[in-house]
């Protein structure tokens, strides 16, 4: 993986991860409000390698959005294999139509892998994220695909490099889309290069989805994204 591509992708990260900023969305401050969280995404999001419902990173941010707002409600349209032309056409209008207060979005790995084109992943991510932020109010979190490179799916097969390399590229796109409309956006990118050779048990037994401790850390880091866009009283 090039220098130049991880300086461009830190660039446009730092351009839309701050929360809180002048104009941002922000979730209410009024506690009692009934907080309506709508998860969007692939296998992740519907939570494979999780070892329980209770153990999917959804699950775990909705218990912590529950700690500040009691009546807050989920609805995970999350399923396994979806790409970014999917959330579009069988996820959005969902999503949409339950007038979310909080929307996760996580997507991207499946158009990797399935050799989607980034300027297809990035015409699919404007239209998400330019109809979620037009037709409502919800605070928009997304999180950048960790690298997949370093999953024991791909490390060290002859797929590796260039799945590192498409990983940046998608990344670089989600982050450009991500900043143009206002998007809060987690870095789960680099702390899946940090972490994942140093903790193992990260990475489930397929050796690509997260584990019950990998998708705690996955949680732990979102919610930095989701706190960042809370209103104080």
């Amino acid at each position: 993986m090039k220098r130049p591509a991880l300086v461009a992708l830190a660039v446009l990260f730092a351009g839309c991860a701050r929360g809180g900023h002048d104009g941002a969305r922000l979730l209410p401050a009024d506690r009692s409000a009934a907080v309506t969280y709508v998860a969007l995404g692939d296998s992740t999001v519907e939570g494979i390698g999780a070892s329980s419902l209770e153990h999917t990173y959804v699950s775990r941010v909705h218990a912590r959005l529950r700690s500040v707002y009691p009546d807050a409600r989920l609805a995970n349209l999350g399923v396994s294999g979806a790409t970014s032309a999917l959330v579009l056409l069988r996820q959005l209008d969902r999503a949409i139509e339950l007038g979310p207060d909080l929307v996760t979005l996580s997507i991207g790995p499946n158009d990797i892998t399935g050799r989607v084109s980034v300027e297809t992943y990035e015409k699919n991510l404007e239209t998400i994220l330019g109809r979620l932020t037009d037709e409502t109010t919800a605070v928009v979190v997304a999180n950048l695909i960790p690298d997949l490179a370093v999953t024991p799916r791909f490390k060290g097969s002859p797929e590796q490099d260039a799945v590192a390399a498409r990983t940046v590229r998608f990344n670089e796109a989600l982050a450009r889309r991500a900043r143009a409309r206002g998007v809060q956006l987690v870095d789960l990118y680099t702390a899946s290069q940090r972490e994942v050779s140093r903790r193992p048990e990260l990475v489930g037994p397929d050796g690509y989805h997260p584990s019950d401790a990998g998708y705690a850390r996955w949680a732990a880091l979102l919610w930095e994204g989701v706190e960042a866009r809370i209103a104080s009283r």
